[in-house]
């Protein structure tokens, strides 16, 4: 061993001295190596090109001692193989992935994350050359955060040598300051610039940089302290006879501004200035404390809340927007930007002030352009992007540009692609001078519509499986510009027979739309023979183009012309006639044959029921259950007694011991029991359950009272397993499970609180898991009293930022989809959707931060493969609720109009099923039934006329054979 190492130092020695300059780059790449575990190579790097040469004479003037421990090192590392392959392994790792990231910024640019995670991991190889390209690629696209502009202005000013290298930092903190307002960023510039004041027109800078910090952020009420206290320092730094007037002037201007710790800047400057301070600057200091008084309370709740406390700028900007200074309103608007960049909405109000109110172009363009990339994938920014460089006059090559790259920003809607395209044609409409017959401008736009419909055909459609244009709103602009402004009907005819064809025909406003144009601008013949065409094809409405044609007819046809139309009209309307009879027929076929197989399947639930009841042995518990039924539901209420005392008194089977006996309290004399213990537990609960009082419901109490429901049948004690849950809501009066008449629980129940907002508090426990089911909590509402009342606990109108996935595995985990989503953006929540048995179904919801990652989300997660299912993500879209249809009047035969019975969410129960057939069956009275009994006969009734009168069998087979 000692040999070999000192072989191996004596060959190690060697080496450099044959070629210094060579083996120097060799050691100082292995060294890079061996620090890899504690810095970057792009640290590395950076600290080799501050050095310069020096690096290489230092690594060739090592002391012998030095070198054997490095060469101590190197053999170290040489006999533990296993540290440098993970070492070798990692950095493979980091090239696949860079290999991988940059595959996936090719198929979609617009991927925020992957760009983050591309510099990161190229800093980390040391790529420089790389590192700028990603970056300068990702600030074209994205503006860039506080922290990534910091972590790039940092990395560039380690390595800037000479003059030109700090010009390229300089612009680098010019595009930096124009993304967001960041007061740090400019804070650094101004440090940075002080350290070129001895170049020429160094002094200048510095003061043109702080000057330009303090118009950007100086207002600002919690950072702007730190932008006024740098610009005194350095101006108090500089050895000049001006400068004590500079130094005088930047405390009275601070002075007059509302900023935090003003008092000691007042202090200060009386401590500095020699003379006393003039009256005018403490009045303008008293006015400034006055008005931080008034902003205090808006910076305190920004303070207090958590970001990104949108609530609270908004509340701050509506409170400037009533003061009315624009340099203040335009300065909390950046603010809130930088916390909620992501808010489009927050966007479009920024740039309408700026659009209404400032009009300055440089700051309403350059708000636009930041909008749009930041929010990307809202098409009113872009249009409304447009409208602005056309307002300002920007040339046609700029707004072209700016509408190509609209174009591929990845809207998540179909109709999206159809206003962007509008709000272009429009633009480039303004742009033609239709006094020309011909013109390049006016060639551009009929190439531009042509464009427009190839690709909604092409492009959207085949993303979307819809053009997004159905009533072809852009064709029937095109056609408009070219029968009104280029007087060429023959063009707007073909592109109307293109609409027409395309599904339209069967709709009476498409037709009477076109028969308008052809009025203002065609000819009488092309009227009457679209209005013929109309006739024929409409579907929707035909009786009203029908009347048009007729009034045109009766207004400037001739006698052969009216009886044409006439003939058309009544052929027309009698066939329409005829098809809507059959379509009625048909579906009131549909109707009844959905019936009869209701009525089946309840006969055969019935038989089958009945079927078990008689096959099933009955003990003596299930006669004394029985007798017990008959004596509640029993008509003779006077036999009740009598019925009671004999079962109390009868002498109780074999197997069953009689509760309260002396030989049950004994223990001695009792019978053996045929029964196991959990089924004589389970009689004495019933027996128990039975014999409670049944206590009515008061509604008076529906405020406090939430309904449980979907619990687990075989919940043994509901009461004692449901208040815990619900204690943590409130204090509970009473949990009050309801039990069917023999005793069984019937999986709900009522929990009534003391405060009304602990019941609330309570339907947060909606779809918490019992026992492995999921119960339902909701208000206690009288659905008598309300009918149309219904909880729904989610959103069904379109959501952008939340995913619907469907096609899931049964087995697939919360957790495990959560692992899958968040690789493509921050998850704040996913909803796994379950039957009421609480098993799922294939389908969940993901919601994301924002409409951007759910977008991303989309397109790279639809067609993901999880455990062999195809799954299916997109835009969470809900089709409407169908609303139930009123229960309509029927009239049964012989009888008056009577309500079809409304039932409940569940149908009809158990104790509403009719096994009468509905041919024999006769409307109850009028009035209403009593909940446990029969209701008061009105007054003035007689039992012969509420009675039906007896039916023989022969008018049994007549009402039989009928049908």
């Amino acid at each position: 061993m000692a040999t070999a190492a000192a072989a191996s130092a004596s060959e190690a020695e060697a080496e450099p001295k044959a070629g210094p300059e060579a083996e120097g780059e060799e050691d100082e790449a292995k060294a890079a190596r061996a620090r890899r575990k504690v810095l970057s190579r792009a640290v590395a790097a950076a600290t080799y090109k501050t050095m310069g040469p020096e690096w290489d004479q230092q690594e060739e003037g090592v002391s012998e001692s030095d070198g054997d421990e490095e060469y101590a090192m190197a053999s170290s590392a040489e006999s533990s193989p296993g540290e440098y392959e993970w070492g070798y392994d990692e950095e493979e790792k980091n090239q696949l992935e860079i290999e991988r990231l940059e595959e996936q910024l090719s198929i979609n640019i617009y991927d925020y994350n992957c760009h983050v995670d591309l510099i990161r991991l190229l800093r980390l190889e040391g790529e420089l050359t790389k590192v700028r390209m990603a970056r300068q690629k990702m600030s074209e696209i994205f503006p860039l955060t506080e922290e990534l502009w910091l972590e790039w202005l940092h990395d560039e000013i380690s390595m800037a040598m000479d003059g030109l290298d700090r010009e390229h930092v300089y612009d680098l903190f010019e595009r930096a300051v124009k993304d967001y307002i960041c007061p740090n960023i400019w804070l650094e510039y101004g440090q940075y610039s002080v350290g070129g004041i001895g170049q020429k027109g160094g002094l200048e800078k510095v003061r043109s940089v702080f000057e330009r910090a303090l118009s950007s952020v100086g207002l600002h009420m919690t950072k702007g302290l730190a932008i006024w206290e740098a610009y005194r320092e350095f101006e108090s730094a500089i050895v000049e006879a001006a400068r004590l007037e500079k130094v005088h002037s930047l405390f009275r201007r601070q002075l007059a501004i509302p900023l935090y710790d003003m008092e000691a800047t007042f202090a200060e400057y009386e401590e500095w200035s020699e003379d006393p301070i003039p009256e005018s600057v403490i009045q303008s200091y008293n006015k400034a404390l006055q008005q931080l008084e008034k902003y205090k309370p808006y910076e305190e709740a920004l303070l207090q809340a958590e970001a990104p406390r949108l609530a609270e700028y908004q509340a701050y900007i509506d409170f400037e927007m009533k003061i009315g200074d624009p340099a203040r309103i335009q300065l909390i608007f950046e603010r809130a930007l930088v916390e909620n960049c992501l808010v489009p909405d927050l966007w479009i109000r920024y740039s309408q002030y700026l659009d209404r109110q400032l009009k300055v172009k440089d700051l309403v363009l350059s708000a636009h352009s930041r909008a749009v990339r930041n929010c990307p994938w809202t098409v009113a920014l872009w249009s409304r992007y447009l409208l602005a460089l056309e307002r300002h006059g920007v040339e046609h090559r700029v707004i072209s540009v700016t509408f190509e790259k609209a174009l591929s920003a990845g809207f998540i809607q179909a109709t999206d692609y159809v206003e962007i395209w509008q709000a272009y044609l429009d633009y480039l409409r303004r742009r033609v001078d239709f006094k020309q017959d011909s013109s390049k401008e006016l060639e551009e736009l009929r190439s531009a519509f042509a464009r427009a419909l190839e690709y909604l055909k092409q492009e959207v459609e085949e993303r979307f499986s819809e053009s997004g244009d159905p009533s072809c709103l852009i064709m029937q602009n095109w056609a408009r510009i070219e029968a009104r402004l280029c007087n060429n009907m023959q063009k707007a005819r073909e592109l109307w027979d293109s609409i027409m064809t395309r599904g339209n025909a069967k709709f009476a406003n498409m037709w009477l739309e076109y028969y308008n144009l052809e009025r203002a601008h065609g000819d009488t013949q092309h009227c009457r023979k679209a209005l013929h065409r109309a006739v024929q094809c409409t579907s929707d409405y035909p009786e009203h183009v029908c009347e048009v044609l007729l009034t045109m007819e009766r207004t400037e046809g001739t006698l052969e012309d009216w009886d044409i139309a006439v003939q058309k009209t009544e052929t027309r309307l009698a066939r329409v006639n005829e098809q809507r009879i059959k379509a009625a027929e048909k579906e009131a076929a549909l109707a009844q044959q959905e019936e009869e197989k209701v009525e089946q399947r309840k006969r055969a639930r019935a038989e089958k029921k009945a079927l078990k009841k008689k096959k099933k042995t009955r003990g003596a518990d299930k006669h004394r259950a029985d007798e017990d039924d008959e004596k509640e539901w029993g008509d003779d209420e006077e036999e009740q007694p009598s019925k009671r005392r004999r079962v109390e008194n009868s002498v109780p089977p074999a197997g069953e011991v009689e509760l309260g006996s002396e030989a049950d309290l004994s223990g001695s004399s009792a019978p053996a029991a045929t029964e196991p213990p959990s089924e004589l537990k389970e009689v004495r609960v019933g027996t128990r359950r039975r014999d409670m009082p049944k206590v009515p419901h008061d509604s008076s109490k529906d405020g406090v009272t939430v309904f449980v429901s979907n619990l687990p049948y075989g919940l043994g004690e509901p009461a004692a397993t449901l208040r815990p849950l619900f204690e943590a809501c409130g204090d509970v009066v009473e949990v009050r499970p309801i039990f069917s008449n023999r005793g069984d629980f019937r999986g709900y129940c009522y929990v009534e609180f003391r405060e009304e907002a602990a019941a609330l508090q309570a339907l947060q426990l909606d779809r918490q898991s019992v026992e492995g089911r999921p119960m339902f909590v909701s208000p206690c509402v009288d659905k008598s009293k309300n009918p149309d009342f219904k909880v729904f606990r989610y959103s069904t109108a379109l959501e952008k930022h939340k995913l619907f996935v469907s096609g899931l595995p049964f087995s697939c985990t919360k957790e495990e989809l959560e692992e899958i989503c968040k690789a493509h953006g921050a998850v704040k929540d996913i909803r796994l959707v379950t039957n009421r048995a609480g098993k799922p179904k294939g389908l969940a919801y993901v919601e994301y931060e924002n409409e951007s990652q759910a977008s991303q989300a989309v397109l790279k997660m639809d067609g993901m493969t999880i455990r062999e299912n195809v799954i299916k993500v997109a835009i969470s879209n809900p089709p409407q609720r169908k609303v139930p249809e009123k229960p309509e009047a029927r009239k049964a035969p012989g009888s008056a109009l009577l309500p079809r019975q409304v039932y409940g969410a569940r149908g009809k129960g158990r104790t509403q099923l009719s096994l009468l057939p509905r041919a024999l069956q006769r409307p109850s009275a009028a009035t209403a039934q009593a909940e446990n009994g029969p209701a008061t006969p009105p007054a003035g009734a007689t039992p012969a006329t509420t009675e039906a009168p007896k039916m023989s069998n022969a008018d049994f087979a007549k009402l039989l054979l009928r049908k």
